[in-house]
């Protein structure tokens, strides 16, 4: 009997009905399949890779946890660079601004001031607009106030309206509004319209900026003197009274050269301080970018230092800006 292969026992009908399943209602749906996989004994635990969440390999995430999804595995490091939502770095991203510590509240200052007290020397420097060069059409001017360790001091905008800018050009009245770090305004300098078809030596056709720290409180003006040969101007107190001079050089539109423009006592004797224009090279030719550097005494009066700051503006407008050439018909 040893070519006799045996075999499983019959079992009866019914329980082979019985252990038929019903068809899968899912069309195409996979076969089961009997697993014949025996787990073995537990074997040693192994610490999950450093810096991964629940032990997660390379190239896998959470989805309980999307804000540590894991970018790539720096060289040499031990965590990998993780970004959270909405702080992903973009491009071209411009460098943030740094701006001077704000310094306390001082007796007899006006808000916003106690950044001139600490500085005798601020720089100036306005931005480049291409636009007004492409399209002719003249743009609010903006500047940005600097000390000597490029922080940023003051903001100063121009609020003007188009058709005023563009009908007026160089001529045109003006509001300027300086704000600090915080966006509130701390200076308003606004220049009235002066017609300059009469005479020179008119006092209605003498240009002139009033300067008012806190807005609303007029703390001086700047006023300009007819002279035949150098710009001149006086700056004067709240109540319109002579303080100091300014006093420019014979040619103001020198080529190749700083424009000094000195600020002197009222006898002419004393130097208190200086506003010079630097020279920038083609883009000083032939662009509104002008860099004007403001030198004063460290000790000098707070609303005095403000005043020479408000005459710098008055200068750039009538002797450095540049109206876009016009079509010639």
């Amino acid at each position: 009997m040893s070519g006799v292969v045996p075999t499983a026992p019959e079992q009866p009908a019914g329980e082979m009905e019985n252990q038929t399943k019903p068809p899968d209602p899912r069309p195409d749906a996979p076969p089961e399949y009997n697993s014949h996989f025996v787990p073995g004994p537990p074997g040693t635990a192994v610490p999950p890779p450093a810096g991964y969440p629940g032990g997660l390999p390379m190239g896998y995430y959470s989805p309980q946890q999307p804000s540590t999804f894991p970018l790539y595995q720096p060289v040499g490091g031990t965590h990998p660079v993780q970004y959270q939502p909405g702080k992903y770095p973009v491009p071209n991203q411009p460098v943030p601004i740094t701006w001077m510590p704000g310094p306390t509240p001082m007796a007899n200052c006006p808000p916003g001031l106690e950044y001139l007290v600490q500085l005798d020397n601020i720089h100036v420097l306005q931005h480049f607009e291409p636009l007004e060069m492409m399209t002719r059409f003249e743009t609010n001017n903006r500047y940005d106030i600097k000390n000597n360790s490029d922080q940023m001091v003051y903001m100063v905008t121009e609020d003007t309206d188009d058709f005023t800018r563009n009908a007026y050009r160089t001529l045109r009245p003006f509001v300027l509004r300086v704000t600090d770090c915080m966006g509130r305004e701390i200076m308003t300098m606004q220049r009235p319209f002066r017609c300059t078809c009469c005479c020179f030596c008119c006092p209605s056709a003498r240009q002139e900026l009033e300067v008012q720290c806190p807005p609303g409180i007029t703390i001086g003006f700047v006023a300009e003197h007819w002279n035949l040969c150098r710009a001149v101007y006086s700056i004067q107190n709240e109540k319109k009274e002579n303080v100091m001079r300014v006093r420019g050089p014979c040619s103001t539109y020198g080529c190749g050269s700083d424009s000094v423009f000195e600020v002197k006592s009222l006898d002419g004797v004393s130097n208190i301080g200086s506003i010079i224009r630097k020279w920038n090279g083609l883009l000083s030719a032939m662009a509104d970018a002008d860099h004007f550097d403001i030198h004063f005494p460290l000790d000098l009066d707070v609303k005095m230092k403000a005043m020479i700051f408000g005459a710098c503006f008055l200068i750039d407008f009538m002797y450095f800006e540049r109206s876009p050439p016009q079509r010639s018909r």
